[in-house]
């Protein structure tokens, strides 16, 4: 089961990164001697952009056999069965077994996922 970012959060990351995309074009194409912040321009672009496909192609949280995990670049995983303690905190989940500490951030998680994971959550007892 995938717990999926809010489309507000897809939708911005997008819109920001072909922002930047055109002021980049712009800054390279129309100026007749270019700066290394034009180039910068097109970097943030490109990482907005990047990051709105990774987001949307692996969403935020993935439930599998058992294991909760963060899709991150150096995301965290937890096993359900392990968890010790449940905690909501400021808007945030904090899950803890013996090994790892997940932080979970509810406000970027869409209105039906949410259910989905409280759901999910609910069946631990704990």
């Amino acid at each position: 089961m995938k717990i999926q970012y809010k489309k507000k959060r897809l939708k911005y990351n997008l819109i920001f990164g072909l922002l930047w995309l055109v002021i980049s074009l712009l800054g390279i194409f129309t100026k007749e001697n270019t700066y290394w912040t034009d180039y910068g321009f097109l970097i943030i672009s490109l990482l907005y952009i990047v990051t709105y496909f990774y987001e949307k192609k692996k969403q935020y949280l993935t439930i599998e056999n058992g294991i909760l995990s963060v899709n991150h670049p150096f995301g965290k995983k937890i096993n359900l069965s392990e968890i010790k303690q449940f905690r909501k905190f400021a808007g945030d989940y904090i899950l803890k077994s013996d090994k790892t500490e997940l932080t979970i951030n509810t406000q970027i998680i869409d209105e039906k996922s949410l259910t989905e994971l409280n759901n999910e959550l609910g069946k631990l007892n704990i």
